[in-house]
């Protein structure tokens, strides 16, 4: 019954305040744009019914795509490396190939489409 932001500080209270800043951001976009992630996973994951996607894998897959499209930032690399590490850690054995073909396939669509918006450290060569 508590609520997200009590749910994030309670699980991530050990962490310094800019990572609880990015946190937030993130769990935050994440929530507010899930229909949007939730299409562009879908359009991935022809094959698979989506709700019997793995519920770890499908939030890791929203955050993922997420810091794609929401944060200039990060490089996609990177966000897809962290997404499979955590899924290796926190899902089922075959999570990270999985987590890993569906993220790859659409940031290539996102770059095709020349929706990555990326500044700084976060710029893709093409």
């Amino acid at each position: 019954g508590d609520s997200i932001l009590k749910i994030m500080e309670d699980i991530a209270e050990p962490f310094a305040e800019p990572t609880m800043s990015f946190v937030r951001e993130l769990v935050l976009r994440t929530i507010q744009y899930r229909d949007e992630l939730d299409r562009l996973i879908q359009s991935r994951a022809e094959n698979w019914d989506f709700e019997r996607i793995a519920i770890i894998d499908r939030i890791l897959l929203r955050m993922g795509i997420c810091e794609f499209l929401y944060f200039e930032d990060v490089p996609p690399k990177v966000s897809i490396n962290e997404v499979i590490e955590i899924s290796k850690r926190y899902s089922t054995e075959k999570s990270s190939k999985f987590v890993n073909g569906i993220l790859d396939s659409i940031f290539d669509d996102l770059k095709k489409t020349s929706r990555l918006r990326k500044t700084g450290r976060g710029v893709v060569n093409k």
